[in-house]
């Protein structure tokens, strides 16, 4: 039997797949254990692989409405299509060599893809395996959903009875959360030094705006947007410094920065940072487009949160249970956001009621508690 690393099959379609296989991996390694991080497409068919990576990433940010008709027509299947049950076997022959030379000890997918491959890979070549499938959404699209899957990590009870009512023996289904990073639940106690680390004043009101590790959404005309709010800040006026994380977007780097030049505003504009965590800490409110990451790693740093702009599929369905729970704001529109933030800057009771209502969904420990149940989950095969 293998004794191998667990192998953790993500997508290249952003960086939240990537990173919430990254925050459990490394609380494997208190446990002895060790990971692996894969991207599932390179071992898809490359007409496939090109077409869902590249063609989701083109779609959602040219035509968003195509994906979204694509995405609630797949959610209403009641099987899976010839196409997808073609990729996936694919894949799983495909990703035999890799299994063969790793031996991992089991398989975690923090996507929905990987999920089927391997449902697939149980199904043809070898059922003992153990897989586990991490959702990273608040809801659950059917391409999650296979019997064979061993055992599942979901964000909310929604979630869990959605997989009970397709099927899945609720003994295999936790409430773990999203896995984050464990540092977004350490919130500073001296938030005034934090800000003097980060070079931002002590007394500004910071508006952070996030795009995805994409750099998506509407980005650059919120940051003009920012230039209208109030700058009230717990009863007082206060300068409103927005500050900009693009991710690996060079092109809207450039122009968020050369906007700022023009208009002689004070805009901060990061590209990719490893420690998104203290830009959240720092900030008295986060705007940004709904991913499943985004979200839980603001909801585990209470830090409230404004909506903008969620792409159709699993981002709108995020926005909707994140605003029905209390634990954000939707703009759908300038007016919208200008209003919205205001009422989070202005020292009322909306700040407050969104840090409750993230502190009642926030799961900071989600990574840890994950790694634990995939320990339990490979012990049989350490043992053999």
């Amino acid at each position: 039997m293998s004794k191998g690393p667990v192998l953790f099959l993500s997508a290249r379609v952003g960086e939240g797949h990537r990173a919430a296989a990254d925050a459990v991996r490394q609380r494997l390694v208190p446990r002895g254990m060790r990971g692996e991080v894969v991207d599932s497409y390179r071992y898809a068919a490359s007409l496939f692989s090109k077409v869902v990576s590249d063609g989701y990433i083109g779609m959602v940010r040219t035509i968003p409405q195509v994906y979204g008709f694509i995405y609630d027509r797949a959610e209403r299947a009641t099987a899976a299509g010839g196409f997808r049950v073609w990729a996936s076997e694919f894949t799983a022959r495909n990703i035999r060599g890799l299994m063969e030379r790793l031996r991992p000890s089991a398989v975690v997918c923090t996507h929905a893809f990987p999920c089927g491959v391997m449902s697939a890979y149980k199904r043809l070549y070898d059922p003992a395996i153990p897989v586990m499938g991490i959702v990273t959404d608040f809801v659950v699209h059917p391409f999650w959903i296979y019997r064979n899957i061993d055992a599942y990590a979901v964000a909310t009870p929604e979630i869990q009875a959605a997989l009970v009512g397709r099927g899945i023996d609720p003994d295999r289904i936790e409430v773990d959360g999203i896995p984050v990073d464990p540092r977004f639940g350490a919130v500073p106690t001296d938030r005034g030094a934090l800000r003097d680390a980060l070079g931002l004043p002590r007394d500004a009101a910071v508006v952070l705006v996030m795009g995805g590790g994409l750099g998506l959404g509407p980005v650059a005309t919120t940051v003009r947007l920012l230039a209208r709010t109030s700058g009230m800040r717990e009863g007082t006026v206060s300068p409103v410094i927005p500050v900009v994380i693009v991710g690996k977007n060079r092109r809207l780097e450039h122009r968020v920065v050369e906007q700022a030049r023009r208009d002689g505003a004070d805009v901060r504009v990061l590209g990719f940072v490893e420690n998104v965590f203290d830009w959240m800490y720092a900030a008295d409110v986060l705007v940004t487009k709904p991913g499943g990451l985004t979200t839980s790693e603001a909801l585990a740093a209470r830090v409230p949160l404004v909506l903008l702009r969620p792409l159709p599929g699993q981002e709108e369905r995020n926005a909707r249970y994140l605003v029905s729970r209390g634990a954000a704001l939707r703009a759908g529109g300038p007016g919208e956001l200008v209003r919205a933030v205001d009422a989070v800057l202005g020292g009322g009771r909306v700040a407050e009621r969104l840090r409750d209502s993230a502190a009642a969904l926030a799961h900071p420990d989600s990574a840890d508690r994950i790694a634990g149940r995939i320990a339990a989950l490979a012990q049989p095969v350490l043992s053999a």
